[in-house]
């Protein structure tokens, strides 16, 4: 098999690196080798040395990085829907959860599924992203609350990278409820199930990063730290849900152990924006769950850019508070509900998402990264978060798959 370059020619590149709004290069080439981007540039800076084994000419539509979606919850049984009739009739979050709702009913629905089933359906939310660009997505655990459960979870999320052309990274979010049979008993549940299980997961291979809910209705700080003291002795990254309905220090608690991301936030004060900036942490805004649950408390925005914290964006796919398999759709509704720049946002699912993920290789169109790329028939970038309910893909380049268009 050739080792010699592909090129897409006839193109507008949003780079995210080069200098100016979007990094856009415009009548643009990328020559793609070996699943890699070997070039970049100006179709007159061409190198006139490079031999190449074909060209595809994609009509003068822009090419963006594939999308990344770096917080969701695809695995999990059941639906949720009579839960979102109840908080159309006023129940809060918080209510629907204390009921025995929420997390804990998505949880008897998980452990009641079989591996086969779980795959089906989390394929199915999988085909959604991936049909809007997406070639990156995260998948987390904490549906299961028992160590059976949480490692089928995991081994159900890797599965999901077997199946479809997309890259998995998988979260154990052990800590994500309290399950009925330990209510009252927090800390014996982190002892019992939760310490045993990710031990597991480690030792199996499934998991990348270490995930946590910091909440009243959830995990304190103190027993989040107990689990990521444990992610450290295994050396996993960690990231953490914080501050969505209060303020309880989480994300500066993450922060102090360099944690990947702080997620939510819609509460997180100053000192919790510094203690982001100066660890690195990458803001996750989740505009999914701050709509579905009618929420009012927006998160800092301005504070993180004052800041320099990056700011990532994902749509948290989950069966209760934000079930929505749109990054599109995620785009728009982060710039019309936090007030994000179309730039801003593209750079949410992109640059930012990569790094929420701790990965060097996707998130950007430069030398050496992956070729996963995202075409698209729009004129300007901003089109991708200005319409709504629309998808404007042409194709999607995955790697060194062939390019269908």
């Amino acid at each position: 098999m050739t080792s010699a370059p592909y090129l897409l020619t006839n193109l507008t590149a949003a780079t995210l690196t080069a200098p100016g709004p979007y990094g856009l290069i415009p009548d643009a080439v990328i020559a793609v080798e070996a699943g890699r981007v070997r070039w970049v540039g100006p179709r007159a800076a061409l190198p006139k040395d490079l031999v190449v084994r074909d060209q595809v000419d994609l009509g003068g539509r822009l090419v963006t990085p594939g999308l990344i979606d770096c917080h969701t919850h695809l695995v999990h049984g059941g639906n949720r829907a009579a839960e979102f009739e109840m908080r159309l009739n006023g129940a809060s979050y918080e209510e629907v959860a204390r009921a025995g709702g929420g997390i804990v009913s998505t949880v008897r629905a998980t452990r009641e599924a079989s591996e086969e089933a779980l795959l089906d359906a989390a394929l199915c939310r999988a085909d959604a992203l991936i049909a809007e660009g997406v070639t990156t997505l995260e998948i987390k655990s904490g549906y299961g609350l028992d160590i059976e459960t949480e490692l089928r979870m995991l081994r159900v999320a890797r599965a999901v990278e077997t199946k479809r052309p997309v890259r998995v990274r998988t979260s154990f979010l052990g800590a994500h409820a309290v399950p009925p049979e330990y209510t009252g008993r927090a800390d014996a549940y982190i002892d019992d199930i939760c310490l045993p299980a990710l031990r597991a997961a480690h030792e199996q291979g499934l998991v990348d990063a270490v995930d946590g809910f910091c909440e009243g209705i959830a995990f304190s700080p103190t027993q989040i730290a107990r689990v990521f003291d444990l992610a450290k002795e295994l050396d996993l990254p960690v990231k953490l849900h914080a501050e969505q309905l209060s303020n309880l220090g989480g994300a500066a608690m993450a922060a102090g152990y360099g944690a990947l991301s702080a997620d939510h936030i819609e509460y997180l004060d100053t000192a919790g924006v510094t203690a982001m900036a100066k660890s690195g942490t990458v803001a996750v805004l989740l505009p999914g769950a701050f709509y579905t649950l009618h929420e009012t408390q927006a998160p800092p925005v301005q504070t993180l850019r004052d800041q320099g914290v990056p700011i990532a964006l994902a749509t948290d796919a989950n069966p209760g508070s934000s079930p929505l398999t749109s990054l599109l759709l995620t785009m728009n509704m982060g710039c019309t509900l936090f007030r994000l720049t179309p730039e801003e946002a593209l750079r949410g699912v992109t640059v930012h998402a990569a790094r929420a993920l701790g990965l060097k290789d996707v998130g950007t169109i430069a030398c050496g990264q992956r070729a996963d790329l995202a075409v698209w028939s729009v004129e300007d970038p901003a089109e991708l978060a200005y319409r709504i309910g629309f998808n404007p893909l042409h194709t999607r380049i995955f790697g060194d798959a062939p390019c269908r268009h």
